[in-house]
């Protein structure tokens, strides 16, 4: 690789990583190209970017960046993944796979500028996807009046009940 595809790939990861909300680094050693293959394809399907790529490069591409507390977890072959939308979905794809694939270990991550162990990745693994979270906050700003409609229409009702057992009465007596 020559002076200027380096520098490219360099301005390439520093632009990727000033947009990206999380990035999480692996050590990818030991899958076979079938399992490398699954677990980009359940990252693409998150929306997430998923590439190898070489420390030192990277290591002078976290320069000015957010995620310049990675560097000390650049040594042996690491892979990145770029979360630029929900930092869930691929903390879950990348936990699930690391749990069926023993060989695929996550090493760090960075979540707004905040170093995130692999327990921390688990931690928001476990986390609500987005859109669970909005049907909930929905669901929570739709209660009150839900609830306000229903005692609404339980005062007519509980009249008409109180009327019908009058009539009722009247008509056995």
């Amino acid at each position: 690789m020559d002076k200027k595809s380096k520098e490219a790939v360099i301005a390439e990861f520093s632009s990727k990583l000033m947009e990206a909300k999380a990035a999480f680094l692996a050590d990818y050693r030991g899958l076979n190209v079938e399992q490398a293959n699954e677990l980009r394809r359940k990252l693409r399907d998150a929306g997430v970017e998923y590439r190898v790529v070489k420390n030192t490069l990277l290591r002078l591409a976290t320069k000015g960046t957010p995620a310049e507390c990675l560097n000390e977890y650049l040594n042996g072959p690491t892979a990145i993944a770029f979360a630029n939308d929900d930092p869930v979905a691929p903390a879950k794809a990348l936990v699930e796979f690391a749990k069926h694939n023993k060989v695929f270990e996550l090493k760090a991550g960075v979540l707004d500028g905040q170093l995130l162990t692999i327990d921390d990745i688990r931690a928001l693994s476990d986390l609500p996807s987005r859109e669970q979270l909005l049907a909930t906050i929905l669901s929570s700003l739709n209660a009150p009046a839900t609830n306000f409609v229903g005692v609404m229409a339980a005062v007519p009702r509980s009249l008409v009940q109180v009327l019908s057992a009058i009539n009722d009465q009247k008509e056995a007596a």
